[in-house]
């Protein structure tokens, strides 16, 4: 017989073999999700002897995650915002960085909340229902070109009970968004990687998640290119448009957005001091 403790240490020295980083918490959180218990009563159940059964669930998962899926695709969900979302290879895992854009936001607005909001590139829906939750009187219009995506989002819309203030439009970009409706707020994390910058990453992302969601064209701002030209003229006269962004674009996405009209370009650090977040009005 193998106790929980024997078997995270095994886990962890496997998974460490294959390259994956901070292969004890993965170990812990494996384990903990198999068994259906929290890491804090995970530690209370170390010396606990585990039947085969119980081994059962966890070996597939451990498989799965030394193969480099990320664990929040094993898992199938993410906590964002104060919101569990479901995840999975139909759309981009939400990071970090996104629910930073989410609190820059909310200052941003903190005195005038939007009430239109268009989110581009919705993936998740976890951007849509970030700002649905916090400007309780705003309509948000999601689009997304993939089919999966949307899927994906509208799952978590109706899970999360916003179907009501949160529409999906299956389009590229602005090309299905109604002409009549002018946003106080248009956001979107689109692409912005070059394929080098992607065949780079780690394998969880290059090998994972969906390619089309992260790469984009012209040394990544193909799409970032689009977005501004057209968001210009669906803004209200005080609309802000919010991006996130790569972290070596902001003097080229400043000149492009002098060049097409914007008055006021703002660029806000990520919390590893670097360019990602731009802000700009006409």
């Amino acid at each position: 017989m193998i106790t929980v403790l024997e078997v995270i240490k095994k886990t962890a020295e496997f998974l460490a073999s294959k390259g994956v980083e901070s292969p004890r918490l993965n170990a812990e959180v494996l384990v903990g999700h198999a068994l259906g218990l929290t890491r804090m009563k995970l530690y209370l159940q170390f010396e606990r002897t585990l039947t085969e059964q119980e081994l059962e669930l966890i070996r597939p998962l451990v498989r799965r995650r030394s193969q480099r899926e990320p664990l929040q695709y094993i898992l199938g969900y993410v906590d964002f915002s104060g919101m569990r979302i479901k995840v999975d290879s139909r759309a981009l895992i939400p990071r970090p960085e996104t629910e930073y854009l989410i609190e820059l936001v909310k200052d941003r607005f903190s005195n005038n909340h939007p009430t239109t909001i268009l989110d581009l590139g919705t993936g998740t829906g976890v951007i849509a229902l970030a700002l649905a939750k916090q400007f309780q009187n705003a309509h948000i219009t999601a689009v997304d070109l993939s089919d999966g995506a949307l899927e994906l989002a509208r799952d978590n819309i109706d899970t999360l009970g916003f179907a009501s203030r949160i529409d999906l439009i299956r389009s590229s970009w602005f090309n299905k968004v109604s002409t009549t409706i002018e946003y106080d707020l248009i956001i979107s994390n689109p692409p912005y990687l070059t394929k080098s910058e992607v065949d780079q990453a780690a394998i969880e992302v290059s090998k994972f998640e969906p390619i089309k969601a992260l790469i984009a064209e012209e040394e990544g701002l193909s799409d970032i290119k689009i977005i501004l030209k057209s968001a210009i003229f669906r803004l209200s006269s005080n609309g802000t448009i919010a991006l996130e962004t790569g972290e070596n674009q902001y003097e080229d996405i400043k000149t492009l957005a002098k060049d097409i009209g914007y008055s006021e370009i703002d660029s806000k650090k990520d919390l590893a001091n670097r360019d990602r977040f731009i802000f700009l009005r006409k």
